[in-house]
């Protein structure tokens, strides 16, 4: 099972970028799955997270209203739109699929590798 990140790179304040993730090796059509953050010297955070089945979202505080999740089930991909981004979005994205508990903010099973997020000032 591998989940590849990917669509990172350096912006500047205000701007845009779209995160894609691409999971292989199963299906994930059944399973939740996740967007979480880690910056330098920083503990990893929650970002969002989409349902299966209602495909309900959820958000952290912090993006609610800039950044949106989606996901394409049938061709296994989930994505984060990141609108009006601001330098403290500057972290490493991690792309995660499958919850390990009922809870769409905790642990999850698989990770992808991480995606590179720079905003300057």
């Amino acid at each position: 099972v591998q989940l590849q990140a990917s669509g990172g790179g350096l912006v500047q304040a205000g701007g845009s970028l779209r995160l894609s993730c691409a999971a292989s090796g199963r299906s994930f059509s059944g399973s939740a799955m996740g967007w979480f953050r880690q910056a330098p010297g920083k503990e990893r955070e929650f970002i969002a997270a989409i349902s299966w089945r209602f495909l309900s979202t959820y958000y952290a505080d912090s993006v609610k209203g800039r950044f949106t999740i989606s996901r394409d089930s049938a061709k296994n991909m989930v994505y984060l739109q990141m609108n009006s981004l601001k330098p403290e979005d500057t972290a490493v994205y991690y792309c995660a699929a499958d919850r390990k508990t009922d809870s769409y903010y905790g642990d999850y099973k698989y990770w992808g590798q991480g995606t590179q997020v720079t905003v300057s000032s």
